[in-house]
């Protein structure tokens, strides 16, 4: 706590700049997939910019407010501000992306997804313009406006079993100019679990209550299916948040001071970077484990050093079938060096 306290937002700004800046510079890769989301992280005392605002789990609770920009390509985080609980998702997002970029200096943003939260003709516009505008993806609030939109649409293409999708272009009141928006349908009978949301202008109405509705608004020129399952890819962004959170403790590490807990947040960003790169380039496995499977599996294993002659022996308790693999790890660990070169997931 002590350490923690020395950091006020000059010097995190300072620190972490340089930390990400130096981290992401080892990493080649570019044109890559920007996901912005927000959380809540709940607090139990008087902590600095901790205040009451939308807090799903724990209604009333005073809360933190989190921005996160993740890499999807090579499932990083790209940056962290920490936030007062009473802030609206979109809340400093022009100062968050741009710090966000400046983080990531010298590497291209082909593609940005964000959730309803986030649409807005501001954020909307300032993605559009300057020399490079930026691409995006943005979950539409069904408004009552859009709700009409989605229901006077006749023309659907079928997708797959229960799915359609349709596209259209919509100006809202204010935009100044029509925007394309890729529209999705999905019948509940057919997929029990599919997300989104009834038309709820039409309750009484069981054509409209079969189904599930999503809306997107896009920049790309792609076709409407191929943009809805590039969207549906920014699922994984909530599964980092959750090993954020229950894995490396995102959501515990908090002091009085605001800008405390923001560098102790920004630390365990960092480490999970470094996980993250371990498990993709030593393990390169199909699966990624959880930190609590490589807590089991690879860092808790009992061991004891032992000397012959003038060379140190590491033994560990490891069965025989597991030697071999392990061994392998060691030597993987030793072939790679600074920089990396990092291929797309997506």
């Amino acid at each position: 706590m002590r350490y923690f306290s020395k950091f006020d937002q000059g010097t995190n700004q300072r620190v972490f700049q340089a930390m990400y800046m130096w981290f992401f510079d080892q990493l080649r890769f570019d044109n890559f997939t920007v996901d912005m989301d927000s959380t809540v992280m709940s607090r139990y005392g008087q902590q600095e910019g901790a205040r009451r605002g939308y807090n799903p789990h724990k209604p009333g609770r005073n809360s933190h407010h989190p921005l996160l920009a993740f890499i999807a390509d090579c499932r990083m985080v790209a940056n962290c501000w920490l936030r007062s609980g009473d802030a609206y998702t979109s809340n400093n997002f022009q100062g968050f992306l741009e710090d966000t970029l400046d983080k990531l200096t010298g590497k291209k943003v082909g593609l940005l997804r964000a959730d309803s939260g986030f649409y807005s003709r501001e954020i909307l516009e300032y993605l559009e313009r300057g020399e490079r505008p930026i691409p995006y993806i943005i979950a539409v609030r069904l408004y009552p406006a859009i709700q009409r939109m989605l229901s006077g649409h006749r023309q659907w293409i079928q997708l797959g079993d229960g799915v359609e999708v349709a596209d259209s272009y919509y100006e809202s009141p204010g935009w100044g100019k029509a925007r394309r928006m890729i529209m999705v349908r999905q019948k509940i009978s057919v997929r029990p679990k599919a997300t989104g949301k009834s038309l709820r202008l039409f309750p009484d109405d069981d054509l409209y209550g079969d189904y599930r509705y999503g809306c997107f608004v896009t920049s790309l020129e792609l076709p409407a299916g191929v943009v809805w399952k590039i969207y549906r890819m920014r699922a994984d962004a909530e599964n980092r948040i959750k090993e954020l959170k229950y894995d490396f403790g995102a959501g515990s590490f908090n002091v009085r001071q605001f800008s405390a807990t923001e560098a102790a947040m920004n630390f365990v960003m960092l480490a999970y970077n470094l996980m993250s790169l371990f498990r993709q380039i030593v393990l390169s496995g199909k699966v990624q484990p959880t930190l609590k499977t490589m807590r089991y599996k690879l860092f808790s294993i009992a061991g004891y050093l032992t000397k012959e002659g003038s060379a140190r022996i590491l033994k560990l308790s490891l069965a025989m079938k597991r030697r071999e693999w392990f061994t392998g790890l060691w030597n993987k660990s030793r072939s790679f060096d600074l920089p990396i070169q990092f291929a797309s997931h997506l």
